[in-house]
């Protein structure tokens, strides 16, 4: 049974013509007019032309759906996504690449997708599920070893170091009949359709990639041979689909000297539409296969929104299907643009929608300047999968946890909540008291709200994150808080204002961790050098200690103005705590500038013009001469004077954020929407 949702009787259009003619009106009205014409794929109208690709969630439990990813999905139903195309589901025992994969290889998946359709459909929202393989792409260990993976051939992966062995002819007819025998499941459970993964260098496009598939059968050699699996695959599933959707997901460019090419990738694209194999066309770019091949699975913030809409368009040209096209669109304006300009027929915005659900209503009802815009960070969605936790979102932390604090129940008694600190967590708390009725006062000591995502914007290629403070500033003020800025908070200050709770988020401060000081070195903080302090020319070592943007945005910044850089990590290198695509572009910027990134160290002391370090294996000495300033991205500690001055925690105070212990912003808002759910 589904349980009881927070979103079904919030704004439900059942499908019809009626409800797409309402959406395409309401669409011209806003300014989005190609965006919100309805969308014909096969036999299936979609109301609106966003699309929330698949995408892992990690909210599969024994390979089966659960409440949880159903919440999740009919979240973004009701928020008015046109399309939901539903995670990867293995169709092989073969493909299990994740021990969370979710599994489509006995009827015992029906019922979970029933659930998943029926809530999507209450809200006439279009829904598709994946099919998957993905060949030599395995990830996890299972039970502590190592599966046996098969590809096309026995060529290695690079990104995840696995070998695998070549498929039996017998064994690639099997995969084929599971493709058939998994899609007749997803009918059965009522969705709309199915989509075929050979994107991203999985087995469909491991078998069209010639230097990937060797063989001498039917299934290698030429173009024509090495198309025979995904034109089978596809025939197979086009015979037990009936009336459903069947759509194609493949990457142009794999952006790898080894990978799939984006010729390659059309030709096959062209002679599978000649054949009427499928009704849309999904378009993405990059590969899983390696790392700077990866990093196009979901692109960081250096990469140009709507970067992939020119390989769209070149093969809209020559294909008689609807193109849809995934790369960063994040935006309702950008997703109408590409339309209008016909490079496609309709976008993707997954992790739009991730962090914002009703990016659709909002856009379609002329509130676009409401949308919580994604700002690519990649956090808490695809970290979170990379680090086998259920997604989420560092500025929408409802997001995966739609069970627990996706509703907003009002208070039972209203009060008056006085929120000390304007940072993220501060502006969370304060958006979602007031938003539960309570009497909210947001006091900041500076004179703009927003913490240390001020400073994080600062940063080279990091200018977007200061979009985080925008977006909770707007939320704190659209919820009626009152933010006085240029207010700094003492006991004074809250005996004379009388609240009946005090939350304090008065976040942290550059920590300084002990050094031996000798002479008068030109030593500085992070904080100082973001905040334009200056800097000596010359050498210039960059003490890191948590591994985040911190220590390599610093470093990159200083390259950038003309010093050479030495950038010192205790870890095994630098960025370690970054998401692996955030990781690698911030890698690739330290290369390009020369930066030289000294692992495995710890500061120890500091003279006139030399760091001494400690290697943190052998204890042994490294000292770096010739050094002209120290910045030390040493970490943080709590800036929590205000607490022992106000009495400490308790009943009526509550502490949060970095003022509690500095960790990251997507901890200080998750921080600030439980206070602010329990007040």
């Amino acid at each position: 049974m589904t349980p009881a949702s927070p979103w079904r009787k919030r704004g439900a259009v059942p499908p019809g013509a009626w409800s797409r003619n309402l959406s395409r009106d309401r669409g011209v009205m806003s300014g989005y007019p190609r965006l919100f014409e309805p969308l014909e794929l096969g036999s299936h109208v979609v109301k609106n032309r966003i699309v929330s690709s698949g995408h892992d969630t990690v909210m599969v439990e024994h390979g089966r759906i659960t409440d949880r990813l159903v919440a999740y999905h009919e979240a973004r139903a009701a928020g008015g996504v046109g399309l939901i195309v539903v995670q990867v589901a293995a169709v092989h025992e073969t493909a299990r690449y994740t021990t969370h994969v979710l599994m489509a290889t006995d009827d015992g998946c029906v019922e979970g997708y029933r659930r998943l359709a029926d809530a999507v459909h209450a809200h006439g929202t279009t829904i598709v599920g994946q099919l998957f393989h993905p060949g030599r792409e395995v990830m996890d260990l299972v039970d502590g070893n190592l599966a046996v993976a098969v590809a096309p051939s026995a060529v290695p992966n690079e990104r995840f170091h696995v070998m695998p062995r070549a498929l039996r002819r017998d064994e690639v007819l099997d995969v084929i009949q599971g493709y058939a025998e998994a899609a007749t499941r997803l009918m059965r459970a009522g969705m709309d359709g199915v989509e075929i993964v050979a994107s991203h260098g999985y087995l469909p496009a491991q078998f069209l990639n010639p230097r990937t598939n060797v063989r001498l059968d039917e299934y290698g050699g030429d173009e024509a041979n090495r198309r025979r699996f995904l034109a089978e695959v596809l025939t197979s599933v086009r015979e037990r689909l009936g009336s459903g959707v069947l759509g194609l997901r493949i990457s142009l460019d794999d952006h790898d000297p080894g990978g799939l090419s984006a010729d390659e990738a059309r030709a096959a694209i062209v002679a599978l539409d000649r054949a009427r194999l499928f009704d849309y066309v999904s378009v993405t770019t990059g590969t899983s296969a390696t790392l700077a091949g990866s990093d196009h699975i979901a692109p960081t913030m250096h990469l140009a929104n709507g970067y992939v809409a020119p390989l769209a368009s070149s093969v809209k040209e020559v294909v008689s299907v609807p193109v849809i096209v995934a790369g960063r669109i994040n935006q309702p304006q950008e997703a109408e643009r590409i339309i209008a300009r016909g490079e496609a027929d309709a976008c993707v915005m997954t992790r739009a929608l991730i962090c914002d659900p009703n990016v659709a209503n909002l856009a379609r009802d002329g509130r676009a300047d409401e949308i919580r815009a994604c700002v690519a960070c990649n956090q808490a969605c695809i970290g979170h999968f990379h680090a086998g936790f259920a997604i989420s979102c560092i500025q929408h932390p409802e997001t995966g946890r739609e069970l627990t604090l996706g509703r907003r129940v009002s208070a039972a008694l209203a009060r008056r909540v006085l929120v000390i600190g304007g940072g993220p967590a501060g502006l969370k708390a304060a958006a979602v008291a007031a938003e539960r009725g309570h009497r909210v006062a947001l006091h900041e000591a500076a004179a703009q709200v927003g913490g240390l995502v001020l400073l994080a914007q600062r940063l080279p290629g990091r200018d977007e994150f200061g979009g985080v403070a925008t977006n909770l500033e707007r939320e704190a003020r659209r919820a009626g808080v009152e933010i006085v800025t240029h207010s700094a908070a003492d006991p004074a200050l809250v005996a004379s204002l009388a609240p009946d709770l005090v939350v304090v988020a008065t976040g942290s401060r550059p920590y300084r961790p002990p050094l031996e000081i000798m002479g008068s070195p030109h030593l500085l903080d992070v904080d100082g050098v973001l905040l334009g302090g200056p800097v000596p020319r010359g050498h210039v070592v960059v003490v890191d200690w948590r591994g985040d943007w911190t220590g390599v945005g610093v470093a990159r910044l200083l390259a950038e103005r003309g010093n050479r850089v030495t950038l010192a990590t205790p870890g095994y290198g630098a960025g370690e705590s970054l998401q692996q695509y955030v990781r690698d572009e911030q890698l690739a910027a330290l290369a390009r500038s020369r930066v030289t990134v000294l692992a495995l160290v710890r500061p120890y002391g500091v003279d006139d013009d030399s760091v001494y370090l400690q290697h943190v294996l052998t204890e042994e000495l490294v000292v770096l001469e010739g050094v002209a300033a120290v910045v030390l991205a040493t970490g943080r500690c709590a800036n929590d004077d205000l607490v022992d001055g106000l009495g400490g925690p308790g009943d009526a105070l509550t502490v949060i954020g970095d003022c509690a212990a500095p960790r990251t912003v997507e901890e200080a808002v998750l921080d600030g929407l439980r206070v602010g759910s329990s007040l």
